[in-house]
């Protein structure tokens, strides 16, 4: 009886992600916006309260830590190192800091996808938006060789 494994719900989901990021102009805007985009967010949500963005980061992670170890370490991180930022800057900053990024990191996203000439894939499933840091941070777990 010949065993045969199924994929993994983490390239199952990379897979279907890179299927509407296949240009490369694309892939470069998503690897500055993504991490943009998390930080102004988390700067959104900092700004109403750091417990506030504590919790949204724990509840990611979670989901995460059920995806994939090795991508939820580097989440954990990321994160962490966008939160010590973020209290490092003046609290009267963060707020309009993060909304420019964030409005700024959505138009090249879109512009992306207009090259691309693909609808997000967060359209299809809101899941996508978690999955695009993956996405990012992928690219450098295959460049450092690090299994995820």
């Amino acid at each position: 009886m010949e065993h045969t494994s199924q994929p993994r719900s983490i390239d199952l989901l990379l897979a279907q992600y890179a299927e509407s990021h296949r240009n490369p102009t694309n892939e470069l805007i998503h690897f500055a916006c993504i991490p943009a985009i998390v930080f102004s967010l988390l700067g959104i949500l900092w700004a109403m309260h750091p417990v506030v963005a504590l919790a949204v980061v724990l509840g990611s992670l979670y989901y995460y830590l059920k995806l994939s170890r090795p991508f939820a370490i580097g989440m954990a991180l990321m994160s962490a190192a966008m939160l010590a930022l973020l209290a490092l800057m003046p609290p009267l900053t963060v707020l309009p800091f993060s909304i420019a990024v964030f409005v700024v990191a959505w138009i090249g996203q879109f512009i992306g996808h207009k090259i691309e000439g693909k609808k997000p894939s967060f359209f299809d499933d809101l899941r996508f938006l978690l999955i695009g840091p993956l996405f990012v941070l992928s690219f450098l777990y295959r460049r450092l060789r690090v299994a995820y």
